[in-house]
């Protein structure tokens, strides 16, 4: 699971090349953006992700803003709750 999540964070995770200087500004909000993305692929509402990560919905919208500020933690548990709704390769 840890190699699946660690996939996960590679791609919603930006700037996995990036050199100073950057913006934390730009950085948030590019990772807001890619959360949104990977929740709308899989067909999640806000609502649904919250339910799954335990996360409130105003704070994942915050996310999504680039407003929140959020930690390795969180982010560990949005990327298991939206791995865990993609479906299975048969």
């Amino acid at each position: 699971m840890l190699n699946q999540v660690m996939d996960f964070a590679g791609e919603v995770l930006p700037g996995s090349c990036a050199v100073p200087p950057y913006s934390e500004t730009a950085f948030l909000a590019e990772l807001g953006d890619r959360l949104r993305s990977s929740r709308t692929r899989c067909d999640l509402s806000r609502r649904e992700l919250a339910r799954r990560s335990g996360i409130s919905e105003r704070y994942i919208a915050q996310i999504e803003a680039g407003k929140g500020n959020v930690s390795i933690v969180l982010l560990l548990r949005l990327a298991s709750a939206i791995h865990s709704s993609q479906p299975q390769a048969a």
